[in-house]
C-alpha cells in the first residue's frame, strides 16, 4: 500500500551540490522505472516496526495500478478503484482519485520537491539515496532508497513517518511488458461477491 501512495507527479528541482543533483537524478530514474509508461511489476514485503508484516505483488503503469496480497486484491484503471476483500467476499468501489479509498494515503503523501536528497555508494550493497523532509513538511519525514549497482532497480525502501519506521523489501522487479487489461476489474470472476459502491 505504501508503494501505491507514492503515485504523485514528479518535478525536477535544482539542487545545490553535485551529490544532491546526482541523488535526485538517480531517484527520478528509479521512480520512473516503477511508475512510468512502460509499466512495472515487483514483489514487496512490508515490515512496520516489527508489529505488522505483509507481502504481495504490485503492478504499475502510469496512474494505473494493481496489487494483490493474502487479504486483498485491488485494481485501479485510473477511473475506478476496486478493492476486493477475500475473506468477506466483498468488493468496495471508489473513484480512482479519491483519498477515501485508503485511510493511510494522506499520511504517506509524497511530493518529491519537499525533500533534500543525498547519495552514498556502498560497495557491498548498492547506492543509498536519502531523502530528508524540508522544514514544515508533514507525513514522510525521511526515506532511504537502496538501488542496485548495475540496474539501478530499487531493492529496499525505508520510510519514517513520525516516530515509526516502515521497511519495504523489493524483489522480482520487472520493467515493461505490462498489459493494460491487467488493471481492469474482471467482473465475471466475482459475480457472487457483495459490491459496495462508495463513489
Amino acid at each position: 500500500m505504501i508503494l501505491l501512495c507514492l503515485l504523485f507527479p514528479m518535478g525536477l528541482q535544482a539542487q545545490e551540490s553535485p551529490n544532491a543533483r546526482q541523488a535526485r537524478r538517480m531517484f527520478d530514474q528509479a521512480y520512473n522505472m516503477v511508475f512510468g509508461p512502460e509499466g512495472s511489476q515487483l514483489h514487496y514485503a512490508v515490515n512496520i516496526i516489527g508489529i505488522y508484516k505483509t507481502e504481495g505483488t504490485i503492478w504499475n503503469k502510469g496512474k494505473k495500478s494493481k496489487f494483490t496480497d493474502e487479504k486483498y486484491i485491488a485494481w485501479n484503471d485510473d477511473v475506478t478503484y476496486y478493492r476486493l476483500e477475500r475473506k468477506k467476499k466483498t468488493v468496495t468501489i471508489y473513484d480512482a482519485h479519491s483519498e477515501k479509498r485508503d485511510k493511510y494515503a494522506t499520511k504517506f503523501k509524497f511530493i518529491p520537491d519537499n525533500y533534500n536528497y543525498s547519495i552514498k555508494n556502498d560497495p557491498e550493497k548498492g547506492y543509498y539515496i536519502t531523502l530528508k523532509a524540508k522544514k514544515g513538511v508533514k507525513g514522510i519525514k525521511e526515506a532511504r532508497v537502496l538501488l542496485d549497482h548495475h540496474t539501478h532497480h530499487p531493492i529496499n525502501v525505508r520510510v519514517k513517518v513520525g516516530i515509526f519506521h516502515t521497511t519495504i523489501k523489493i524483489t522480482n522487479f520487472k520493467v515493461g511488458g505490462i498489459p493494460d487489461d491487467l488493471f481492469t476489474f474482471p467482473h465475471s470472476q466475482y459475480k457472487d461477491y457483495k459490491f459496495v459502491d462508495k463513489r
